[in-house]
């Protein structure tokens, strides 16, 4: 318990929290357990794995509901079933309608004839800010391929913590900016241990970002619900892997 809700005369006690006062870190809990009951029991369905996600199948429309602390975004097939929900959802709770998505946990949506355009801009801007990058010089690639990442190359060590920090927004980044997830995840293999080479990697991966600030994800109206994957584990040419003594190639 914080020092400054310790009883006088009962410093051993805890406080029961009866109302969840917006700014306490225990506030979210009691929200999403109140907004959960409303949502189970107007038919929605809680998402097994995104707690966050609530799904409604009824004949002839579908709704989706995510929801963020007290932010929500609400999507459907119909549009008159959006508002009605809208409206339902109003005499629940207190709410504000800020109409047509634009804006949500830093990125930025954008309606063409096209379909939806996903971006990050002011969050890249905003890390290349941070750290010192806005006025690097920027490249077209986010990882050199004639430079192998290794655990020990004999660089100096660099900050953990900034070098952490740079590769938490980075994930995040990789929201919209897939292109940046293969380099990201290079270098998230020395998180424990990284070194000046690795920050060297890091910043090539923002100075990238620089020069691709305007790029993102278009999800297209004609798209179809097919979902691609590629992945290749070539872990035996990794040179950051170390082979068991156990494991021999046999022909």
């Amino acid at each position: 318990m914080a020092p400054d809700f310790t009883h006088s005369s009962k410093p051993q006690h805890v406080c029961k929290l009866r109302k969840a006062i917006y700014g306490l870190c225990q506030a979210p809990c009691p929200w999403y357990i109140e907004h959960r009951t409303f949502q189970l029991a107007v038919e929605f369905t809680n998402y097994i794995s995104y707690a966050s996600l609530f799904i409604r199948h009824r004949p002839g429309h579908t709704l989706y509901l995510l929801v963020y602390v007290d932010d929500i975004i609400i999507t459907g097939s119909s549009n008159s079933q959006v508002c009605d929900f809208i409206a339902t959802l109003a005499h629940r709770f207190s709410l504000k309608d800020l109409g047509l998505l634009s804006f949500f946990l830093s990125v930025e949506a954008h309606r063409s004839p096209r379909g939806l355009f996903l971006s990050q801009q002011q969050c890249i801007q905003n890390l290349l800010v941070k750290t010192n990058m806005l006025e690097a010089k920027p490249v077209l690639t986010p990882l050199a391929l004639t430079e192998p990442l290794k655990l020990i190359d004999g660089s100096a060590p660099t900050n953990p913590t900034k070098y952490r920090q740079v590769l938490g927004s980075l994930q995040y980044l990789s929201l919209t900016c897939h292109d940046v997830s293969f380099a990201m995840n290079k270098l998230s293999q020395f998180m424990h241990r990284p070194t000046t080479n690795h920050w060297n990697v890091a910043k090539r991966i923002l100075r990238y970002l620089k020069d691709s600030i305007d790029h993102g994800l278009l999800i297209s109206r004609n798209s179809p619900l097919r979902l691609h994957a590629f992945t290749d584990a070539d872990w035996a040419g990794d040179p950051a892997i170390s082979v068991p003594p156990w494991l021999t190639l046999c022909s």
